[in-house]
């Protein structure tokens, strides 16, 4: 198809201020080029992330704003020097739409660590524009940013996979931690943690839940396949299993101690934290120095990696676990998200909700 050179307008669901709340939104589409790709969005997971950015946790949000990082859609149109796809294909779009392309994370395809990347709503873009997320009736996003979804995937299951999926997958491989025979935890179950379950697991792993109750036993052991479940505040549980883990990724969003956990890692352990924290964590030293141990961080992943990812889901019939909710139930989904009432990730049917209204 030719360049796209007009401006379209599109309407998403927008937080106005840091209530949170969101209300329709109609607002013009960046300029588009000849490496872009004009996407009809079809649905879009919910994050955690989606909460702290509406309600200004983090304080760095700009209104309004539409959130949504977890985006599955139809291609429209391609701009003239599109190769990669073609009208028809089903896409999908994470976290990041932009990168400087030039530095040393940008050119060994880690551009989630490039210092001046264009985050997917919430930033601005190289046109000066205010970029806006999947919450929407479309995007235009560069060819770069977009990744193919396998045929055969449920649009609405892949939708979690651009995030909670690719937040677990890229630890795993980048540490070297992708073989058979491991012994991993994965500290709370929630969008992220549900996924590092399956995945671990499909990798041929021994997967530890650690959570802060047991109201999700049963639901990790027999419906996720976890193979043993731990309650952090079980002093005797979570003694018996010192010493017994290989890594723990860390998922929990909010504010939580790490001594626990760290005492559950053998020697050169890796606890990986993903849950992105407003506040700052404690640990005293020889909790890390007595087991050669490692507090490291991993941020989403490259697209190299969520393409990997998304065929290994594909290869491995992994899905997520899902609630489908309409826009004009979305204030009430990120309430019950705040609450942790979801089992796991809300996905908004975009394509099928009315979205001025």
């Amino acid at each position: 198809m030719g360049s796209l050179e007009t401006e379209r307008t599109t309407t998403g669901w927008a937080a106005r201020d840091p209530s949170g709340v969101l209300s329709p939104y109609t607002y013009t589409l960046r300029s588009t080029g000849p490496e872009d790709v004009f996407v009809k969005v079809m649905c879009c997971g919910i994050c955690h992330t989606d909460l702290h950015q509406a309600k200004n946790d983090l304080g760095m949000s700009n209104y309004p704003m539409v959130p949504g990082h977890e985006v599955v859609g139809e291609v429209l149109e391609v701009g003239s020097d599109v190769s990669k796809f073609r009208v028809g294909d089903i896409v999908g779009v994470g976290c990041i739409v932009g990168c400087c392309r030039n530095c040393r994370p940008c050119d060994s395809d880690n551009e989630q660590y490039c210092l001046k990347k264009i985050w997917s709503y919430n930033d601005v873009y190289t046109d000066g524009k205010p970029t806006q997320g999947g919450f929407a009736g479309s995007m235009v996003v560069d060819q770069k940013f977009v990744v193919k979804i396998p045929e055969g995937m449920a649009p609405e299951q892949v939708a979690p996979l651009l995030c909670a999926g690719v937040t677990v997958y890229s630890p795993l491989n980048h540490f070297g931690l992708m073989g058979s025979g491991l012994r991993g935890g994965i500290l709370g179950l929630g969008g992220v943690g549900h996924m590092g379950v399956k995945i671990a697991k499909a990798m041929g792993h021994h997967v530890t839940v650690i959570s802060s109750s047991d109201k999700k036993k049963v639901e990790a052991l027999e419906h996720l396949g976890a193979d043993d479940y731990l309650v952090s505040s079980d002093a005797e549980g979570m003694q018996k299993a010192a010493d017994s883990l290989d890594y723990i990724i860390d998922t929990v969003p909010v504010f939580h101690p790490l001594e626990p956990y760290l005492s559950l890692l053998k020697l050169d352990g890796k606890l990986i934290l993903t849950g992105v924290i407003n506040t700052p964590l404690q640990f005293v030293t020889p909790m890390v120095m007595l087991g050669r141990k490692s507090i490291t961080g991993s941020f989403i992943g490259s697209m190299k990696e969520t393409e990997e990812m998304l065929n290994f889901c594909k290869e491995k019939n992994l899905t997520s676990m899902i609630e489908v909710v309409k826009m004009d139930y979305i204030n009430t989904a990120m309430e019950r998200l705040e609450k942790n009432d979801v089992r796991y990730r809300f996905v908004v049917d975009v394509a099928g909700s009315k979205l001025d209204q």
